[in-house]
């Protein structure tokens, strides 16, 4: 039952004494209301943690958010009388909630699964469109039935396995089993691996499809890093805070102003994206470089190495330069790191800034260059050609998530879902899904073996089973409840 109503609110504990009941009401109205709010009660099961909820829907100002909650407070000191035969008083204990409390106590009754947790949490601190539709379709429960039909039938076949170890010699225990497809039923249980083995395979092969996704709904939900690298004065800092509409890096004529790394987070087609500012990069050696423009350079090195997507911005007056200095970033960073991402030059975009000031403008740069990497030609001082750079970043960054290089915005979550519906969102799922399929793997293995390793086979169908337990709370998550509750606001 639901009932909602518009009530006005006082605090129970001010003094109402009166001689008569009328006296009483007289002065119960005579008492400074707290606020007019609309009440909600909440019949458990039938609410959010399965509990019996009263909701306080009142306006925001500090004066009410005060009154109320002293109100609640000091109902805690206060005796009231026991809806029981004896009349006995009571005591009701009030106190505020901790953090993620609610969501731990739905998740104690039942009402959400540890992955739809985990969505929640998402869903709360999701900062774009796509992040909010990810996090909405992982909380409406398809990655847990997802898993959780895996897991059911891993268990069927490790229930089929124990009956086999226990009572192989029985020549009708495959008679009747839903595995048996028409096998020797009198071969004393060796054909249980016959029966088993292929929906395990088959199996193992869709758990595999799920993990080869190149980490787009991880990406989605961290969002992308997008590194601006060039030399000294190419305007990198000036095209930051064209693409945030303000002034959040310092521009200036002399070189090296920029010494750390400046972030400001973008919106690009319901892509997170974070920007990075990043230091001038050039020879050390040359004039005016100091220690602290060094460390300046070091940490755009980090910064590139770590990128999802590099933009390199060339000064067009100073073209040969400023390609020469991209390129060498580059190639030293992804020598260094074989596993960095600029190892895919399709995520490196070359701007030409300055184009106001280069004679024939895209013409004269054209004729200059004859590199068949993605060059757009801008000037950050009239704006010039950043509308059609803007957008092939934003195609870039859905293409990055979504694995569809003609994706657009409209259609970029499709993508990112899969052939199941559900993605990974995080590293402990992907974590347990991985450590699943190599135990199954080693299954298929041992299921060639016969009688000689049929316990160790079970042992691996049943680790399996215990790892999807694990993505979906059903097995040892203790800790991973801690840290995830610690996270949560206090309203959840």
């Amino acid at each position: 039952v639901r009932m909602a109503s518009l009530r006005t609110l006082y605090d129970p504990t001010a003094d109402a004494k009166g001689t008569s009941d009328d006296e009483e009401e007289m002065q119960q109205q005579k008492r400074d209301p707290l606020d007019s709010a609309l009440v909600l009660t909440f019949e458990g099961p039938n609410s959010f943690t399965g509990e019996d909820i009263v909701e306080l829907h009142c306006h925001g100002s500090r004066a009410v958010v005060h009154g109320v909650l002293s109100a609640l407070s000091s109902l805690s000191s206060r005796a009231i009388p026991s809806t029981s035969t004896s009349q006995q008083k009571r005591r009701l204990q009030l106190r505020p909630a901790d953090p993620g409390e609610f969501t731990q106590r739905a998740y104690a009754h039942g009402k959400l699964g540890l992955v739809e947790v985990e969505a929640l949490a998402d869903l709360i601190v999701a900062d774009t469109s796509l992040q909010r539709k990810q996090a909405l379709q992982q909380f409406d429960g398809r990655l847990s039935r997802l898993y959780g039909g895996w897991r059911e039938e891993l268990i069927k076949g490790l229930a089929h396995a124990e009956a086999v170890i226990d009572f192989g010699d029985d020549e009708a225990l495959d008679a009747h089993d839903e595995f048996d497809d028409g096998l020797n039923a009198n071969d004393g249980g060796m054909s249980i691996w016959g029966t088993i083995a292929p929906r395990i395979r088959s199996l193992r092969q869709a758990m595999n499809r799920h993990l080869a996704d190149a980490s787009r709904g991880e990406l989605l939900r961290d969002g992308l890093r997008i590194a601006i690298v060039g030399r000294p004065n190419a305007g990198k800092s000036s095209l930051l805070n064209l693409l945030a509409g303000r002034d959040a890096a310092i521009v200036s004529s002399s070189p090296g102003t920029t010494r750390d790394v400046v972030e400001v987070m973008l919106d690009l087609g319901g892509v997170r994206c974070t920007l990075l500012d990043t230091a001038g990069v050039r020879e050390e050696k040359e004039e005016g470089v100091n220690e602290i423009e060094v460390e300046g350079m070091k940490r755009a090195r980090r910064a590139a190495r770590d990128a999802h997507i590099i933009v390199g911005v060339v000064d067009a007056t100073d073209l040969s330069r400023g390609l020469e200095a991209v390129d060498e970033l580059i190639r030293v960073e992804s020598e260094s790191d074989e596993s960095s991402s600029l190892l895919n030059r399709d995520n490196v975009l070359y701007v030409l800034n300055k184009l106001d000031l280069v004679e024939g403008n895209e013409n004269s740069i054209n004729s200059k260059e004859q590199s068949n990497s993605p060059k757009f030609g801008i000037s950050c001082t009239t704006s010039e050609g950043v509308d059609d750079f803007l957008s092939s970043l934003t195609q870039q960054a859905l293409s990055l998530v979504s694995g569809d290089r003609d994706v657009n915005e409209g259609s970029a979550l499709l993508s990112v879902e899969g052939t199941e519906g559900a993605v990974i969102t995080r590293a402990r799922h992907r974590r347990h899904v991985e450590a699943a399929s190599d135990a199954l793997e080693r299954f298929e293995e041992l299921s060639g073996q016969g009688y000689m390793a049929l316990d160790m086979a079970a042992e691996e169908l049943r680790l399996a089973s215990s790892e999807l337990g694990r993505v979906t709370g059903a097995i040892d998550v203790e800790d991973v409840l801690d840290v995830l509750f610690a996270d949560f606001c206090i309203g959840k």
